[in-house]
């Protein structure tokens, strides 16, 4: 922020030669007058002058302050605030992860080896928060709604839509694979995918509660996103993936699609396209419901192929700041104006009463 004086009417300024102007007129411009008749003034010059006289001056100067003062007052001196404002044009994005029991096989993460949802864990936090000082590629989504689905036999929301994101990957490490052999077990992608739409099409309603308290009231929503992870096959069609992926086509929602264990040059597949290994999964589904929506697939092998992909994305889905550099100025004639009044009212005061001259 920054203090700036302006004056609204600058050319008030002038005035200041008026009294100027006067005194010219009444030294040079007046005729002559007819002189007092007085034998002598030597008999008054070696009087002591009192302190009145001393003080007539007074008179002069207060009422020079007075015309000064009424002056810049005319000229309106106005105190400007300069100041910035970011309109963003961000991202509505809603990442839906499995947290089916095969989410617990282990892949690759630079030299370590984690379970394939600590990855996706580690790789959103680098994606919402950036991973720059990582030596990463992502600056992360400050300026975005970003939330949170997780399914595995049926879907759940983990954290709305929010703008603060500290509590969002908080909920996303809180995160918990689903028992192999419990009742929730299996892979509804479909079920996660709808769930996910259904908080993108409320988008908007939950922007306006949030921007009556944290959020910036110039933000606006530009696209919608669905970042799908998942490692497994849908075995849960309820609903299916097509209907959802429909569903998105339908609202205007792009779907990235990321197959974790997929994509990778050794993969092999069965005569039904099923990539063999413990887990299989289906990558066209995956595939088609991105096609459909206007996204992208990408299958990933270990956690750097997956930052790769979020990186991808994040370019991809840019948010857009517009800066607004504006002054908000505020009255400043007020301390002027009464300035004036008040010298003027002392010299009129005091020159009728203590300063008093005789005609």
């Amino acid at each position: 922020m920054l203090d700036q004086l302006h004056f609204e009417s600058p050319w008030a300024f002038l005035l200041i030669l008026l009294p100027l102007l006067v005194w010219v007129i009444r030294r040079f411009g007046a005729g002559d007058t007819a002189p007092v008749l007085y034998s002598s003034l030597a008999l008054i010059d070696n009087l002591p002058r009192t302190w009145r006289q001393h003080l007539r001056p007074l008179l002069a100067l207060l009422r020079l302050i007075a015309w000064l003062a009424l002056v810049v007052a005319i000229a309106r001196p106005q105190f400007g605030t300069g100041q910035v404002r970011t309109k963003a044009r961000g991202v509505a994005i809603v990442v839906a992860v499995d947290r089916s029991y095969s989410m617990s096989e282990v892949m690759r993460d630079g030299g370590t080896q984690r379970t394939r949802i600590e990855v996706v864990k580690r790789v959103f936090r680098e994606f919402v928060e950036g991973n720059k000082d990582e030596g990463g590629d992502m600056e992360g989504r400050p300026e975005d709604l970003i939330g949170l689905v997780a399914f595995s036999g049926f879907a759940e929301t983990a954290c709305p839509l929010v703008s603060i994101h500290d509590r969002l990957v908080e909920l996303c490490d809180s995160i918990e694979l689903s028992n192999g052999r419990s009742m929730e077990s299996g892979t509804a992608i479909g079920a996660g995918v709808a769930l996910a739409a259904a908080r993108l099409e409320r988008a908007e309603e939950e922007l306006a509660r949030q921007q009556q308290s944290e959020v910036d009231p110039d933000f606006e929503i530009k696209s919608k996103v669905i970042i799908l992870l998942t490692d497994g096959t849908e075995n849960i069609q309820d609903p299916p993936l097509s209907a959802a992926a429909a569903l998105c086509a339908d609202l205007g929602i792009k779907v990235y699609s990321i197959g974790i264990g997929g994509g990778g040059e050794k993969q092999r597949n069965d005569f039904f396209g099923l990539a063999m290994g413990r887990y299989p999964f289906q990558e066209g589904p995956l595939r088609d419901i991105a096609d459909q929506t206007g996204g992208v697939y990408r299958g990933v092998t270990d956690g750097d192929s997956l930052r790769d992909v979020y990186a991808e994305i994040d370019e991809l889905e840019k948010t857009e700041i517009e800066t607004i550099e504006y002054t908000s100025y505020s009255e400043g004639f007020w301390p002027f104006a009464l300035a004036a009044a008040g010298a003027l009212l002392l010299e009129l005061l005091l020159r009728h009463t203590v300063l008093r001259s005789l005609p």
